[in-house]
């Protein structure tokens, strides 16, 4: 993912308006402002994994599987929860199987098929990685106020929404 590093000016975005007069100025910065901010959410988080020997999307399939009273779930199942193709998850579980984090089973009732469970070792990574996780989000968000974290969470459900207008 691109991190723009420099976000436009106004001076610079009045160029764009010249080319393109239907720009509404004030709407670009504030996405491009959201983007970063987002952007950089995202890539603190990725640092903080890989302090850990962990990738965000294996992250999220250790997360997930833990959310089973059994630890296991399907692949499709895994997939559809982290938004991701069946491809990409097949990726994520070969790289913690390799790992020892998951393993597969047969699926007692359709041979063809397989489920996949967290080992005790992926349990011990999460275990490893969640206390630092909580502490970190903790301060990051103590930052804002309880009235200002539910209006961003709102906001952010808002425009999660209309994303249909970007397609």
């Amino acid at each position: 993912m691109l991190l723009l590093k420099e976000l436009p000016t106004s001076k610079s975005l009045e160029k764009f308006v010249l080319r393109y007069p239907d720009a509404d100025i004030k709407a670009i910065s504030d996405f491009v402002n959201l983007l970063r901010a987002f952007s950089d959410v995202s890539d603190a988080l990725d640092k903080l994994l890989a302090r850990h020997g962990l990738l965000q999307g294996r992250w999220w399939v250790l997360v997930l599987l833990m959310r089973q009273d059994d630890l296991t779930s399907s692949p499709s199942d895994l997939a559809a929860k982290a938004g991701v193709t069946k491809a990409t998850m097949t990726g994520f579980i070969d790289g913690l199987e390799r790992e020892g984090l998951v393993q597969r089973l047969m699926d007692n009732n359709d041979r063809r098929k397989f489920m996949i469970r967290m080992t005790p070792l992926g349990q011990q990574k999460l275990d490893e990685v969640m206390p630092d996780y909580y502490s970190r989000v903790k301060a990051l968000m103590s930052v804002l106020g309880d009235a200002q974290r539910d209006a961003l969470v709102e906001n952010a459900k808002t425009l999660a929404a209309n994303l249909d207008t970007m397609k």
